[in-house]
Formats: structure tokens, sequence, C-alpha cells
């Protein structure tokens, strides 16, 4: 069966990664055709190896890319232009790196503070510029009022507990989350109307790539759990759109 859209996931990891590149990919599930970026090329052979293990005639391709404005650029027009995406419309785009830091506020320097907002914040805006390019390119730029409700697709950011509140010495890192939670609101405000569904998607817990007794009982989230979830987003009609949404395995403190 022909793949039913393209789905473009930045953040290729062996956990969260790869979960919602299988769900995407799987006939039972997304059918979906999959464009996979990450930095390192190891990681994306790594998630291809894994997926294909359950879904051997997925079409999944891989685009090594940092978060600047220049690669994303680039890497858009390359998938764009590949063959695997002919024809293709996108479907769903999800925005799903780890960005991570920890100091004493007296031990920031105003480099490494602005670095860390320009690779995860800045990252987050090209990123969504270049899906949401690629949305009205692909789908046309009427308002949802002119189309009879048709959906132009699903922009998903996934962040952390940190977007909503942030501990000491986690200044740059709380700065990061909060403003990607932000600039999703200010997306969702600007282009719902235009049929394109925008979400930020806490994960608060572990996830891990396994189907065990942690994930049974509650202890963990399963990859595959979030994969479903962002599925379930994707393919939510405009009657009812989740924009803010609270991941946690049933343990989870809150």
């Amino acid at each position: 069966m022909p793949p039913s859209g393209l789905a473009i996931i930045i953040g290729a990891g062996p956990n969260t990664g790869t979960g919602i590149a299988r769900i995407f990919v799987h006939p039972s599930h997304g059918n979906l055709a999959v464009a996979l970026l990450a930095r390192r090329q190891e990681s994306l052979d790594s998630v291809v190896s894994t997926v294909r293990k359950s879904c051997p005639d997925s079409i999944i391709e891989t685009f090594p890319s940092d978060t600047s404005p220049t690669s994303l650029v680039n890497t858009f027009s390359a998938i764009r232009a590949h063959s695997s995406f002919k024809d293709l419309k996108l479907k769903v785009a999800v925005y799903s790196i780890k960005h991570s830091s920890k100091k004493p506020f007296l031990a920031e320097t105003y480099e490494d503070f602005t670095q860390s907002l320009e690779t995860y914040v800045g990252g987050a805006m090209a990123f969504a510029q270049e899906s949401v390019k690629m949305f009205l390119e692909h789908h046309g730029e009427a308002p949802l009022s002119e189309t009879g409700g048709r959906k132009k697709g699903t922009l998903i950011f996934t962040g952390t507990l940190g977007a909503l509140r942030s501990n000491a010495e986690f200044g740059a890192y709380g700065a990061g989350r909060s403003a990607v939670r932000m600039l999703a609101q200010s997306l969702a405000k600007e282009y719902s109307p235009q049929g394109i569904h925008v979400v930020h998607a806490i994960a608060n817990g572990r996830i891990e790539d396994k189907d065990g007794e942690e994930q049974k009982t509650g202890k963990n989230m399963s990859a595959d759990a979030v994969g479903k979830t962002y599925l379930w987003l994707a393919n939510q009609e405009p009657e009812l759109w989740t924009h803010e949404l609270d991941m946690r395995p049933a343990q989870e403190k809150f």
C-alpha cells in the first residue's frame, strides 16, 4: 500500500524519535513516508535499522542536519527533491530535539546562554517556518472557511516540564523550553484558521523504546505510545484540535 502522506521528524534518537518514526511509517498505523533529520548520520542509520525490523518495506529517508536556518533550508529543499517523496503531501512535522543546560548562574556566560537559545529556540523557529511553508505549498493557502474545513497538517513540538517551570541552575534550559511553548501558542493562533494544527506536547517522565514491565505498570512511557499519541494529534479534524498536551506515565509524580 503506497504511503498516504509525508512526515518530517527532527530528532532521531534511540527512544522517542524511533517510536514516532515507527508508528508513522507502520502500514497499520500512520502509513506515512518519513523524512528523518538528526545531526549525526550514525544516529539516523541506527533509527532506520531499528524501524525496519518491524516495518521492512517502509519509506524512510535520512537527512543529516543541525538546527541552523541554513542547514534546515537546504534539508527541506532536499526533501522536496527526493524521489521517494514524489507527489506526497506533508501531513505532520515534529520538532523533537534534546536540549539540556545546567550551570550555576554566576558560572553562566553570555555566549553559552545565548548559544543555547539560538540552538533550541532558533532551531524551533527555523524548522516551524520551513514546515509551514511546505504545508501551504502542498495544500494551498486558502483558509478553512474556503476549503470546507480541509486540514493542511499538524506541527508538533515535543517539550518538557521546563516549559512550565524551571529550577535552580536551569536558567538557559527553562528560558528555551518556555520560549518554544510560547512560539507554539503564537503559531497556533496565527495558522489555525488556515488549517494548520500546532501542538506543544510536554513529555514528563522517562521514555524508552521498550514494551516491558515498567511500561505496563506505568513507571515509564513507551516510545510507541508517544508515536501513537502524535498520530492521534495528526488525525484530529478541525472540529476539535488539541493544542497543549501533558504526557506522563501513570506513576510519574505531579
